[in-house]
């Protein structure tokens, strides 16, 4: 009963009338049991050392803790959880694992657990295999420096682990089963991902999306569990065929279910949206694309009696503070339909030849990044004077001005590069040039949704000043 009284295995040098032990076993994989780590060699290791070292005494109780299947990497393990809530319930005098790096891979959380854990709340922590205990300054040195090199083995395999991954995207192969895309199973053989059957679901996002609808209508039109979904579809390039890796992008040796081309529209439609706040609910023809020339302001189509639509600036609806420009705006609120027929009878008169006329100049990349590059430079002016317009007054409807227009600017700034690296911009005025050349002989045959998306793909602005009506258009005729 000696071994009962070592001032060695307590924390103070009095012998204690009762010891509880808490006796911790972690086995993370299959392959750590073959190695001799299996629980049912710890539990019987342990259970004969606090038997070899603390007898049989009616004192003396022992208590597992087992984690079955958790990695050491983490303190987000049940038991390890239960046992740390027991410790701080009063309920343990000493901890003992049969090794250190049972207790934790991390060197933070090792060092956590002994400083903050069990001397804070007058427990001993003991390593079999390491002999030694948290008793003495020397014990709580050595669990110092042994946790660095537990930190260093696990950092270790985490590089290993890491560059095998670099190098099986690098050839074209998934990095693993995990987080497998919507629309594809792992085949671990092949390593590759494999089309399944909702690739079908997958390009019918696509081609709803193009088609103009919202990613919330693509999710309740294809049974999709939320909206985030349908985002996530759109937004992942390995649809097209590609795997993206640490912010790097490699050719996937699996089957795509869309054309990169296909991918390409998707992205470059949904930041158009984004810059124009594209609302894909709305009814009416021009939402979004009409502002007024007096002012400034976004213009709203408004109920007026039976007389059908007009077209208001927001400056005179005080229920929004936000959009409002100038309150003495003097705008005429204007004939809805009277604009829509206008702006369709400029677009109609787009002929497949005044088109194809243009192709040759206003298509080349080099001619979209000029254009986009001199409206940039506009702004800046117009900037600058909006700053020295501030200066003496300091409006605050001037303030909000300036930001529209530092928005405007980011804007273009992103649309320069852009066409500088992909020539997006000059894709897109292709694109566009397609639709329009035949737009008055299937105008009657769209529906709403395809009219407005073919609208705001050719019109950047409409601009109402009194009696006068300025289309700003992608493509001039």
């Amino acid at each position: 009963m000696a071994a009962r009284k070592s001032k060695m295995m307590k924390i103070r040098g009095e012998e204690q009338e009762a010891c509880k032990i808490l006796l911790y076993i972690r086995v993370s994989t299959d392959r750590q049991a073959e190695e001799g780590y299996s629980i049912a060699i710890q539990k019987e290791r342990l259970g004969a050392y606090v038997k070899s070292m603390f007898g049989n005494g009616k004192n003396v109780s022992a208590e597992y803790y087992i984690d079955d299947g958790f990695s050491g990497g983490s303190l987000d393990r049940p038991e390890m959880q239960r046992m740390i809530s027991d410790i701080k319930s009063g309920r343990g005098t000493h901890v003992i694992v049969y090794k250190l790096d049972r207790l934790s891979r991390s060197q933070k959380d090792t060092l956590y657990l002994i400083e903050d854990i069990f001397l804070m709340h007058n427990v001993a922590f003991i390593s079999m295999q390491e002999s030694f205990n948290t008793a003495t300054a020397f014990g709580r040195a050595v669990v110092g420096i042994l946790s660095v090199f537990a930190q260093l083995e696990r950092e270790n395999i985490y590089e290993r682990t890491r560059s095998g991954m670099q190098k099986r995207v690098e050839s074209g192969l998934w990095p693993g089963g995990g987080c497998v895309p919507f629309g594809y199973d792992y085949d671990p053989e092949q390593g590759i991902l494999v089309p399944n059957q909702d690739a079908a679901t997958v390009k019918k996002a696509y081609d709803l999306f193009l088609q103009g609808y919202s990613t919330y209508r693509i999710a309740e039109m294809l049974n999709l569990k939320y909206d985030r979904l349908a985002y996530q579809i759109l937004t992942r390039k390995s649809n097209a065929g590609y795997i993206v890796y640490n912010g790097a992008e490699y050719r996937g040796k699996h089957e795509p279910i869309i054309s990169l081309e296909t991918y390409e529209r998707t992205m470059m439609m949904m930041k158009d949206r984004s810059d124009r706040h594209y609302v894909s609910s709305s009814v009416h023809l021009l939402t979004g694309l009409v502002r007024c020339g007096v002012c400034g302001a976004k213009m709203r189509y408004a109920k007026w009696g039976k007389q059908g639509y007009k077209l208001v600036c927001y400056s005179q609806q005080t229920s929004k503070k936000y959009l409002v420009r100038d309150e003495n705006c003097d705008n005429e609120r204007f004939d809805a339909q009277a604009v829509e027929n206008a702006v369709l009878h400029y677009l109609f008169r787009m002929t497949s030849g005044d088109l194809q006329a243009g192709e040759s100049n206003e298509a080349q990349p080099a001619k979209v990044a000029e254009l986009l590059q001199e409206r940039h430079d506009t702004l800046a002016k117009k900037l600058k004077r909006l700053y020295h317009l501030f200066a003496d007054t300091e409006d605050d409807i001037l303030l909000e001005t300036i930001q529209d227009v530092k928005a405007e600017m980011q804007t273009l700034k992103e649309k320069i590069e852009a066409e500088s690296e992909r020539g997006e911009w000059t894709q897109r005025l292709q694109r566009t040039r397609e639709e329009l050349k035949n737009l008055a002989d299937v105008w009657e045959y769209m529906t709403d949704l395809e009219r407005r998306n073919v609208l705001r793909e050719a019109i950047e602005e409409i601009e109402l000043t009194h009696e006068d009506i300025k289309i700003k258009c992608y493509i001039e005729p």
